[in-house]
């Protein structure tokens, strides 16, 4: 089983093995500035059998204005989506992107979330695969039978926007900002409403997560700049965030890969909070 990452030449293993059957490989690509673009790129060529969800259709639920610009999916209604594209109970589930894994974080997330621990993400993404020389598709997924996926108990943790308040108050908590630097500082905003960041956030931004070839660093490293910003404190304190519940999907992954777990998520993140009447907001660089 593969939890975490998954290398390009292991994913193509599986894909040739006899029981390539039981697992399920998920495009995850998306462009935050045009929602179509992954589609697009997906159609025009894919890794074999790979289907392809969208962030805004299948990866997030209902918008009501003030929960954030990706709130979470209903569990049940998540689970249900899974399954159509045939991911069950022992289904190994691999998704990727061509943006560093920022948006198959997401699924990875969400999968364990209702409770799927057989779900990785491809290390380096589609250029891993097509530099490995793996070939791609432009042929449509095959209609795969229905998988049977429960509801499981929860692997990961969340806070909403009332719960980090008040661990913010009593100083329960460390969050973590996975957007960039100048968005943290409150420079350059165009995704909300406002500029900023959550008072008493630190900034990891989720690329430093990846080395130049795209790929995560290896775990040492990982543990070794998370505990610059954790300043001691146990993983289980960390309340990773960023502008949507996204991105800080990609440092709850690299934490796990580091063997730094229990973090939690704010799912709402910036574009939440800053839609919140009497928010406190901070600007300028970490603290």
């Amino acid at each position: 089983m593969y939890a975490t990452l998954i290398s390009a030449s292991d994913l193509h293993r599986l894909l040739t093995q006899p029981r390539r059957d039981d697992v399920v490989v998920l495009d995850c690509g998306f462009d935050l500035t045009d929602a179509q673009a992954g589609r697009r790129h997906h159609d025009a060529g894919h890794i074999p059998s790979a289907a392809y969800v969208h962030l805004d259709d299948t990866l997030s639920g209902v918008k009501s204005g003030a929960n954030g610009r990706h709130p979470l999916p209903d569990r049940a209604g998540f689970a249900r989506s899974m399954a159509v594209l045939g991911v069950g109970r022992q289904t190994q589930v691999v998704a990727y992107d061509n943006a560093g894994g920022m948006f198959a974080a997401r699924l990875w997330w969400l999968l364990r979330w209702i409770g799927h621990e057989a779900v990785a993400v491809l290390d380096g993404g589609q250029g891993a695969w097509t530099t490995a020389g793996y070939p791609l598709t432009s042929d449509p997924a095959l209609q795969r039978p229905a998988g049977d996926l429960p509801v499981r108990d929860s692997l990961q943790r969340t806070l909403d926007y009332a719960q980090l308040r008040q661990a913010l108050e009593t100083g329960d908590c460390l969050v973590l900002d996975a957007r960039s630097p100048d968005r943290y500082r409150g420079e350059n905003e165009t995704l909300d409403r406002m500029g900023g960041h959550i008072p008493g956030a630190r900034n990891r931004f989720f690329r430093d997560n990846l080395g130049p070839d795209g790929r995560f660093l290896a775990p040492a490293r990982l543990r070794e700049a998370f505990a610059s910003h954790l300043n001691g404190r146990a993983p289980a304190d960390v309340v990773n965030q960023c502008g949507s519940g996204v991105t800080a999907c990609h440092n709850l992954l690299a934490m796990e890969v580091a063997g730094l777990k229990e973090a939690a998520l704010y799912p709402g993140s910036w574009s939440e909070w800053s839609a919140q009447p009497g928010a406190p907001v901070a600007t300028g660089p970490n603290a």
